[in-house]
């Protein structure tokens, strides 16, 4: 950290606290050339994870739209909104890890149903019917004879 008076670049850390929501953490700190004192913040700079959606627009990742979409194909089925809580951090925490900042509605869908597949077939089912778009019966039947496999 530079000195903003006198521009040395050594300096020392007095006393360092956090914020109450932990968003950021100031630090006071005691130049080793001039002795003067002075305070920084350090905080993280978040970078927004961008979904494209089919029509080439963009909108921030928001959990719980995924949520209420697996809410919604769950809805009647004995599956615990916790379980559905802890597939959309594992979801997000998929795309956290990826190094590109944008991801399509397309791929997210799949990581949802991956994840749906396995907790219940039927809530799987109805989110691939409503996240594909089946055309007919047979873009169905086609989906039912895949998780009979």
């Amino acid at each position: 950290m530079k000195c903003p008076f006198c521009g040395h670049l050594r300096d020392k850390v007095v006393d360092s606290r956090e914020r109450a929501d932990g968003a950021s953490v100031r630090r006071r700190r005691e130049c080793l050339d001039c002795g003067r004192r002075f305070t920084s913040y350090e905080r993280i700079d978040e970078i927004p994870y961008m979904v494209v959606k089919k029509d080439g627009s963009r909108e921030r990742f928001d959990r719980q739209k995924v949520l209420a979409g697996m809410v919604a194909a769950c809805q009647k089925r004995p599956v615990p909104v916790a379980e559905l809580e802890v597939v959309a951090e594992r979801v997000e925490a998929t795309l956290q890890e990826r190094p590109e900042k944008e991801i399509s509605t397309q791929e997210v869908g799949t990581l949802v149903m991956q994840k749906l597949k396995h907790l219940d077939k039927v809530a799987y089912v109805r989110f691939a019917s409503v996240y594909r778009q089946f055309r007919d019966i047979g873009d169905f039947m086609d989906e039912l004879s895949d998780l009979q496999e």
